[in-house]
């Protein structure tokens, strides 16, 4: 296994990101890792480099990039709940200025790096995403429904609102499959809005499955924050390896 740092040129700038590949013969499929609102760390890059021990090459770039290069705060506070709305404070207009014409010309941008590494396949993608990168890799796979066969979604948020830009609306343009995984206390996405995301889903015939995750709350998968859940976390990799299994193989299966 292969990881190191690398700097992705986008249409805005350039995004400091993890890259982690298999060691052996290619092409192996590409990941796409949608980080959460806490952004580059250790937590995130053991998770990329447990997908890659499954034989898939993932960059995890630094979605906030225009705010500077991770960190971007101090997250040595992360597991304690008033230091993490503190942190959470310090990311949220860089969260809101990532709007959905920013996320689909950064994907370009990421999806185009990471198909043309050597041992890389040049396509089809998969992409994961978790909080923020879970709305943003929804995002994705509707601005490039032919590069991402596959979304899994863990805890995001706001995918269903009532905002003209809402994620919800667009999810006609999937032709793969996705799973999104709720935790079932997360104000980011009560329970009008599975019910609305399931419902355009289900209207659109999209693959796709949608599961509230009992007992866990925003941010279950994230060893190094309050809200982790360790059945949680272990039930995320059975579905997110399920997913990559069916929509993007390995060579070696």
């Amino acid at each position: 296994m292969r990881g190191t740092m690398v700097d992705v040129r986008t249409d805005d700038g350039v995004a400091d990101a993890y890259l982690v590949s298999p060691d052996g013969a290619g092409p192996l499929p590409g990941v796409l890792f949608y980080m959460d609102a806490f952004g580059l760390r250790p937590r995130l890059y053991e998770m990329a480099d447990r997908i890659t021990e499954r034989g898939y090459a993932v960059l995890v770039p630094n979605l906030l990039y225009r705010g500077g290069r991770a960190p971007l705060a101090d997250l040595a506070g992360l597991a304690d709940p008033e230091q993490r709305r503190g942190i959470i404070g310090r990311m949220m207009p860089l969260m809101r200025a990532l709007d959905t014409a920013a996320i689909t010309r950064d994907t370009r941008a990421y999806l185009d790096f990471l198909t043309t590494q050597d041992g890389v396949a040049a396509g089809p993608a998969a992409i994961v995403g978790y909080c923020m990168g879970g709305t943003n890799g929804l995002r994705a796979i509707e601005a490039y429904p032919e590069r991402i066969v596959a979304l899994a979604s863990f805890h995001g948020g706001n995918l269903a609102t009532d905002e003209p830009d809402s994620p919800h609306l667009w999810v006609g343009r999937i032709t793969g499959e996705v799973y999104f995984a709720h935790a079932d206390r997360d104000h980011a996405m009560p329970r009008e809005q599975i019910d609305r995301l399931e419902a355009a889903l289900d209207a659109a015939d999209v693959r796709f499955r949608s599961e509230v995750y009992s007992g866990a709350a925003h941010g279950f998968t994230m060893s190094d924050a309050a809200a982790y859940s360790a059945e949680a976390e272990r039930r995320h990799w059975e579905k997110l390896f399920e997913l990559l299994g069916n929509a993007l193989p390995t060579p070696a299966g």
